[in-house]
């Protein structure tokens, strides 16, 4: 049984280990062919420089649209279940799941010039969203928004709901108990759902170029001019890759608390 025991153990390890190694060679492979004494001269480059603001700006903004959408969603899906809140939690966590390229695929098939509501807004208004800034801001919050909603929900649901039983026997308004007790005891979950959010669309990619394009300075996002440098200059793509990173990195350090509390 011991010697069994300790196989098993082995086996276990030994798995453990090529994990860790599968996870982490291609870093290591990136680390190793990095171009480090240009990575400051690719990233002052102003095509760099103009991708990496855009990048910011949209992502940035994608995720201030997921957390106005997502929120009140969030809210509704963490009510007492029913088929209906069964079906549009599957309707959220569908891009998460869908190959980007066809999320932005449907994307254009709704607001594209000749789409659902894309003729709409071309008619009425004279705008377009495809192959705009506004084209990426949508695509990327179109996949960043079910991670927001997740998120939060997975909060709503788990937080103590006798603050606010309390507060609604002695009077207090619903808007009041969201406000005052509700929102700041999910400050920590409402956090991470920003975080992992952003993080989400401002690694975007297939969905932006299928429904936004590659423009220079319009549309290309980081992950696209990681993409366009490739065809051009291995040695900038690396560089880049290496700032992209850096960004995520910094994503999990920020986060360490909600995904990998110390024991």
């Amino acid at each position: 049984m011991r010697a069994s025991g300790r196989g098993l153990d082995l086996v276990r390890r030994a798995l453990v280990l090529v994990a860790v190694a599968f996870l982490l060679l291609p870093l290591l492979g990136l680390l190793g062919r990095a171009p480090w004494g240009e990575v400051l001269a690719a990233v002052r480059r102003p095509e760099v420089v103009e991708a990496l603001l855009l990048s910011l700006r949209c992502s940035l903004a994608a995720t201030a649209l997921a957390a106005l959408l997502g929120l009140p969603l969030a809210f509704w899906l963490a009510g007492p279940g029913s088929l209906t809140r069964q079906l549009v939690r599957i309707l959220v966590t569908l891009p998460m799941v869908l190959p980007p390229v066809v999320s932005g695929v449907a994307l254009l098939l709704a607001f594209g010039r000749n789409g659902l509501v894309g003729g709409f807004l071309v008619e009425s208004f004279g705008f377009g969203l495809p192959f705009t800034s506004w084209g990426v801001i949508v695509a990327e919050c179109y996949v960043a928004l079910p991670f927001f909603v997740l998120t939060a929900e997975g909060g709503l649901r788990a937080r103590d709901r006798r603050p606010e039983e309390a507060a609604a026997t002695l009077g207090a308004r619903p808007v009041t108990i969201v406000a005052r007790i509700t929102l700041p005891a999910l400050l920590p979950t409402l956090s991470a759902a920003l975080l992992v959010s952003w993080a989400r669309a401002l690694g975007e990619f297939g969905a932006t170029i299928t429904f936004a394009g590659n423009l220079a300075g319009s549309t290309r996002t980081m992950p696209l001019a990681v993409y366009a440098a490739l065809e051009t200059g291995p040695e900038t793509a690396i560089a880049l890759s290496l700032v992209l990173v850096a960004v995520s990195a910094g994503i999990l350090v920020l986060m360490r608390k909600h995904w990998f509390p110390i024991r």
